[in-house]
């Protein structure tokens, strides 16, 4: 027997729409425990990465394709639901124009710091007090480009599953590993890390390229403002600093962590 056509929901008032749209905050994300993705390919890749979706949004135009049957598939053996909405609708979860049409209410995946080892060759991030969304997201784009094994967030550092960082991430969430410590906590896990430890810092007087090859690395990036703090960089084996031209503004973080993360992964090759 053939499937019934999709019931449509054409109210921003339907319960589950409520509940879509308070993903928006942090308390949503946190009491639910799950983050909002959106477009296709982005929803397939943490379908095939093993990630719960709880929700798979489609709007009425979203049509049919072989990518959109596997997303459904797994959405529903991951005993999700699958909802259907006006595109109207869709514009206002998403809160902006042109909105994808496939949205995902996905589980949100924490890591513990025991995932973290001192594998040779192996390179893993930690990022302190990050302030900025985009500047998170855009660098679990850049981490999971250059294979980081995983991003520790340490300290007063923004939500990773905010809709503007997932957005920014385009799509990396779900292949970088994340863990949270406050400083107390990455300052105790760090006195077992096994690896170098690479840091930043303004007065440091080494370059990126003075790197040498060293055993697995962990690279320390402080925030936008104030960069590390000085009980961290402490931890460090080796800081460096990005050469700019005199009088420069300081590099965005997401920027200044992609020529790092570049400067790291050119001395493992070497």
């Amino acid at each position: 027997m053939p499937e019934s056509p999709p019931i449509v929901i054409r109210s921003a008032a339907n319960d589950e729409i409520k509940a879509l749209r308070s993903l928006d905050s942090k308390k949503g994300r946190v009491e639910q425990n799950a983050f909002l993705s959106e477009g296709l390919r982005h929803v397939v890749e943490a379908v095939r990465r093993g990630w719960r979706v709880r929700r798979l949004v489609l709007s009425e135009s979203a049509g049919t394709s072989p990518l959109l049957r596997e997303a459904v598939e797994g959405c529903r053996s991951g005993g999700g639901r699958v909802l259907t909405v006006t595109d109207e609708l869709m514009t206002r979860i998403a809160r902006r124009d042109n909105a994808q049409s496939v949205l995902a209410v996905i589980e949100q995946r924490w890591a513990g710091p025991d995932l973290v080892r001192a594998e040779p060759g192996i390179t893993w991030l930690a990022l302190e007090g990050v302030r900025d969304p985009g500047n998170l997201g855009s660098i679990l784009r850049s981490a999971d480009a250059f294979g980081v094994a995983g991003v520790l967030l340490v300290g007063n550092t923004v939500d990773p599953y905010s809709t503007e960082a997932v957005r920014a991430s385009m799509g990396s969430i779900v292949n970088v590993p994340l863990i949270r410590l406050d400083e107390a906590g990455f300052l105790e896990w760090h006195r077992g890390w096994r690896g170098r430890t690479v840091g930043t810092h303004l007065r440091a007087e080494g370059r990126p390229e003075t790197l040498v090859r060293g055993p697995a690395t962990l690279l320390l990036m402080g925030n936008e403002q104030s960069g590390l703090p000085e009980a961290i960089a402490a931890t460090c084996d080796a800081l460096v600093r990005i050469p700019m031209r005199k009088g420069a503004d300081s590099l965005n973080l997401a920027a200044a962590t992609a020529i790092m993360l570049y400067a790291v992964a050119a001395q493992a090759d070497a």
